[in-house]
């Protein structure tokens, strides 16, 4: 399951980093709708607001239906058809919505066959590993290419910039029965886990052995062509568009501290790598601390990074998929925290 994820750009970056090209081949970046509403953060669970990628014919009917829109949605699934007058009154968990059930349950089914489908934007998200001392979290996310780290011209056109991962959603809008703003939510689409993703869960520790059945993951788009035909609702009907939820292998990950256990702990320390088997906790070295002291003196009320001083990162939404290669490195050169291991990768 996806429960917890992180998404650190700023408002202006974020749209940067969905750039896309539209059906003549041009290069076009999403409108934010209300970017004021959005907050990052490194540390984001359900019941929370977080940024989506939508068509802009959701909102306007005579729109191009492959343009996009970024819009802030709250986390978990709120059918429009909900008749009681406070959302949190909802007696399931609409966070994450199993693809093999998601045509059969009602909380998920209308709007799915009415198109609203959506991408779910994040750097990464979380796993817990029960272990026989308790449970280890993980930040997985997409790799980053090679040149990543390297710092992009002034005035350069594309984003070079953290690859965000895209994970397929369905959203809907829920009105108050009395009358007031419409309510935007949404649900990110869980598959089977991946090999190395179910490492997480399947582990061998000492004398405890854990078995789950059927873990899950969340239902990433790879590249821009899945994500425009999962958002092209009018030229991709939902069975068509349904074949893209499938597990990726295109995924990395490393182990993070039990900091970000807290969902009110919000700080780069939440995805920071660490070594295991040593301590778990992040050490306060003296680099660490002058990089994590930029860091936070680089947000403005918020754990955005300024506009300039963020890195250069390639945006997916454009090139192919990156390459596995130094990704944490990457991760760790963004962070200030060159010194740390790499990442650990389940090899089968």
């Amino acid at each position: 399951m996806c429960g917890r994820t992180a998404c650190s750009l700023g408002a202006d970056n974020l749209r940067r980093a969905c750039a896309y090209r539209d059906r003549r081949g041009r290069r076009r970046e999403p409108e934010w709708i209300q970017a004021e509403r959005y907050q990052p953060s490194y540390n984001k669970g359900p019941q929370t607001r977080g940024p989506v990628l939508l068509s802009r014919r959701h909102l306007q009917q005579d729109a191009d239906s492959s343009e996009r829109v970024l819009m802030e949605m709250r986390w978990g699934l709120i059918p429009s058809w909900f008749k009681k007058d406070d959302p949190s009154k909802m007696q399931f968990n609409t966070s994450n919505c199993r693809s093999d059930t998601m045509l059969k349950k009602s909380s998920y089914k209308g709007a799915l066959l009415k198109g609203k489908r959506c991408v779910v934007l994040a750097d990464g998200f979380y796993e817990w590993q029960q272990q026989s001392g308790g449970k280890q979290p993980y930040f997985i996310y997409f790799p980053q290419t090679k040149d990543a780290a390297a710092k992009g011209k002034e005035g350069d056109e594309e984003w070079k910039g953290w690859r965000l991962l895209t994970m397929a959603g369905i959203f809907d809008c829920w009105e108050p029965p009395a009358g007031g703003e419409a309510l935007y939510t949404y649900t990110i689409i869980t598959v089977d886990a991946s090999k190395d993703v179910s490492f997480i869960h399947h582990r061998q520790c000492w004398a405890l052995t854990l078995t789950v059945l059927s873990p899950r993951m969340p239902a990433i788009l790879d590249g821009d062509e899945a994500i425009r035909k999962w958002l092209d609702f009018a030229e991709v009907p939902t069975q068509e568009a349904v074949k893209l939820i499938q597990p990726t292998e295109n995924v990395i990950f490393h182990p993070v501290s039990t900091f970000v256990n807290s969902v009110r702990n919000n700080t780069p320390e939440c995805l920071t790598p660490i070594e295991l088997g040593a301590k778990k906790e992040v050490k306060a070295t003296p680099s660490s601390k002058m990089m994590l002291g930029w860091l936070k003196n680089s947000q403005e009320g918020s754990p955005q990074k300024k506009e300039n001083d963020l890195p250069k990162w390639t945006s997916q939404f454009i090139h192919n998929p990156s390459p596995k290669k130094n990704s944490v490195d990457i991760l760790q050169q963004w962070l200030g925290k060159e010194g740390e291991p790499p990442a650990k990768k389940h090899k089968a």
